[in-house]
């Protein structure tokens, strides 16, 4: 049976997950909690923290805040200062390949290179999110009307994909061909990159703010209705014609957060009355990992090996559910 560690933090969890065998929690007071053989709290920001994000294999965690500063925090309690711009509201960051990092602020993204040079991009109106290419040094923008792929290491021009509405969250499918971005509206948008063609996912009674890719990319996991809603991504045609699987449906409570299995075609939802289940895609069915608490679950992650869980909320709830016996 799943067991829960609780852990102690302050405030809402702005994310959950792993540092290799190190489950962390940062939450929006500016705390980074680390649990490994223990518990250390890191504090790298003068004031509070706005977003995290997890280096590649576990190497680190990025974190920006409204103090314009980026750390790099590390399982061991060390952290160094990445970049810094000073009295900017930095709360969009990405960490790509080879150590490199990307920021924004406003109109404005920047990408910190591994050898410690920074590229600057400009765009007409504000970045809504930011990703990386999973393979090569690709940097996706998500804007109003649409999102722009910049190569960071070159002076290439961009490539400009175009839809209507404010473009917020954006993620590259594991295989890099397919971009898809979270709208200010209830929708998802989506581009094929080999031909630029379009896709769209509607129906969602809420805005979708997380998105989870499944271990082989065959499927998109997506909050923000009563079930976790399954985009299928196999095929030349990606989710178009195709219908979506939906997960752990509840009459009334809204998915608020998902977190694919890194190994299995298995997800973890979490809800907004802070419950939280284990679905199969197979057969749908679902194992309870978590009662309903006081606050939304606000974020998900598994450890490589897919045996831990770390969770998080809105109402500063923290643990790790572990599914060894």
């Amino acid at each position: 049976m799943p067991t829960i560690a609780n852990v102690d933090v302050k405030g809402f969890v702005v994310r959950a997950g792993f540092l290799k065998s190190c489950a962390y929690f940062a939450t929006g007071e500016g705390d980074i909690t680390l649990s490994d053989q223990g518990i250390q709290v890191l504090r790298p920001h003068k004031d509070g923290l706005l977003a995290a994000e997890p280096m590649n294999e576990g190497a680190g965690l990025i974190t920006s805040g409204d103090d314009g500063c980026i750390y790099r925090c590390s399982a061991d309690g060390s952290f160094e200062l990445v970049a810094e711009r000073p009295r900017k509201w930095i709360d969009l960051i990405a960490a790509g390949p080879s150590g490199a990092v990307a920021f924004a602020s406003g109109r404005t993204a920047w990408v910190h290179l591994g050898d410690r040079r920074t590229k600057e991009f400009q765009h007409e109106r504000a970045v809504g999110g930011l990703a990386f290419a999973p393979k090569g040094l690709r940097l996706a923008v998500s804007r109003y009307n649409g999102a722009t792929l910049w190569w960071p290491g070159t002076d290439g021009a961009p490539s400009e994909l175009s839809w209507a509405g404010a473009h917020l969250g954006v993620s590259f499918s594991p295989d890099g061909k397919y971009l898809v971005t979270a709208m200010q509206e209830n929708a998802l948008h989506g581009w094929r990159l080999s031909d630029s063609q379009d896709m769209r996912m509607s129906g969602y009674p809420a805005k979708v703010k997380s998105l989870s890719w499944s271990a082989k990319g065959r499927y998109l996991a997506t909050s923000g209705a009563n079930a976790a809603i399954l985009w299928p991504y196999y095929g030349k045609t990606g989710p178009m014609g195709q219908t979506p699987l939906q997960l752990g449906g509840r009459p009334d409570i809204l998915v608020t957060s998902v977190a694919c299995h890194p190994k299995e075609d298995v997800a973890a939802v979490g809800y907004q009355d802070g419950s939280i289940v284990m679905c199969r895609f197979e057969d749908k069915a679902e194992v309870p990992l978590r009662r309903p608490g006081k606050g939304p679950v606000s974020s998900l992650d598994w450890d490589s090996d897919g045996m831990r869980l770390a969770f998080g909320s809105e109402a500063g709830e923290a643990g790790i559910v572990s599914l060894q016996e």
